[in-house]
């Protein structure tokens, strides 16, 4: 599946106040969910926040891909947040994070959710793609660039 089947620009965030991985993902929930009404805040943080407990979702150079499975999701969805800050994530690289890349498939999407995880690792190990989101000047212009550097 492109990343852009599952990106438009209103669901591409900047320059949120990030404050903590716990609170990122609540506002991310919450966002998720207003986006895609059948998606309930409670269902997607419990899931979010489920697997970053197993094990840290920041691959490293300042970028993180918080991801879940759920059984009240019918197709994927994913959202990129852009924090003001950088936030601790407990990343691989001991980085903290200001790129985040949320998805969630459904609970028996084990294919695409691997899928969509590899091609988003590998558009975000990209420094040239990581400089220009981290520059750009909004969600029109970040969406551009995965349009360009995804296909």
């Amino acid at each position: 599946m492109p990343l852009t089947d599952l990106l438009t620009p209103s669901s591409i965030r900047c320059d949120l106040e990030g404050g903590s991985k716990k609170r990122i993902i609540e506002t991310a929930s919450e966002l998720l969910s207003a986006a895609h009404p059948e998606l309930d805040a409670t269902a997607l943080f419990n899931g979010l926040h489920g697997r970053e407990r197993l094990g840290s979702t920041g691959i490293g150079s300042g970028v993180a891909i918080p991801h879940c499975r759920l059984a009240e999701c019918t197709e994927a969805v994913g959202m990129i947040l852009r924090t003001v800050e950088p936030i601790d994530f407990d990343a691989i690289d001991h980085k903290p994070v200001d790129l985040l890349f949320f998805l969630v498939v459904p609970e028996d999407g084990a294919e695409i959710h691997l899928k969509t995880l590899a091609s988003i690792a590998e558009l975000m190990g990209q420094p040239d793609v990581l400089q220009s989101l981290r520059t750009a000047s909004g969600p029109e212009e970040m969406y551009k660039i995965i349009q360009q550097k995804s296909s």
